[in-house]
């Protein structure tokens, strides 16, 4: 037997996106894994893009609240971004500094860039 999965079952059209010029909004079904049933809207420049940004919002909030409930993992991480460098043994060079901290500037920069892709409605 087919191990039960979420589902889109339908997918409508409903108008052009207000704020966002060649978006459109969409209408989604999605059939839960229990067997209920709930609609929820996406935006995208075709269906198939209004899917794909869906499903990236879901994976975002999933991690956004594995990190929240679990912050030694974020702590554990930030720890080790700021440390590397001393790991591979820079740290006799001034350069110690901007790899650290341009290694946290750019994780915010991607989290920044993943957000407004994400959030583009």
């Amino acid at each position: 037997m087919a191990k039960a999965r979420r589902k889109a079952v339908n997918c409508r059209l409903l108008e052009k996106s207000r704020y966002s010029k060649g978006y459109y909004k969409y209408k989604v079904t999605i059939k839960e894994k229990d067997g209920t049933i709930h609609e929820q809207p996406a935006y995208g420049k075709d269906m198939q893009d209004a899917l794909s940004r869906l499903i990236k919002n879901e994976i975002t909030v999933k991690v956004e609240n594995k990190l929240t409930n679990n912050i030694g993992y974020l702590f554990m991480a930030w720890l080790f971004i700021m440390g590397w460098p001393a790991i591979f043994r820079m740290e006799q060079s001034p350069w110690f500094l901007v790899y650290s901290v341009g290694s946290i500037m750019t994780l915010f920069v991607l989290a920044g860039l993943w957000y407004n892709h994400v959030k583009k409605n």
